[in-house]
């Protein structure tokens, strides 16, 4: 029985993983990061930090990490907290 392509599949499947694994790591920093700012009622520090977080969340959704309404949940969030600051 030849399984060549489930092997295959299964490479795949784990660089997509751990690419996946990294980006969404990175969004949780950011955002973070983000939180910080908020809570010390840095707004200049905070609205860097959110550009930041937009940019990698429309990356991780134009990369298929992230669903399409789960990035826009997640700004959504972002950019009250910021309103709220303000």
């Amino acid at each position: 029985m030849n399984n060549n392509s489930a092997k295959k599949r299964e490479r795949q499947n784990k660089v997509r993983r751990m690419r996946n694994k990294e980006i969404k790591s990175q969004i949780r920093t950011s955002v973070k990061a983000f939180d910080k700012a908020v809570e010390t009622s840095d707004k200049e520090a905070a609205t860097a930090a959110m550009k930041l977080s937009f940019k990698l969340i429309d990356s991780a959704r134009t990369k298929g990490a992230l669903h399409s309404n789960t990035a826009s949940r997640k700004k959504s969030r972002l950019h009250a907290k910021l309103n709220k600051l303000a």
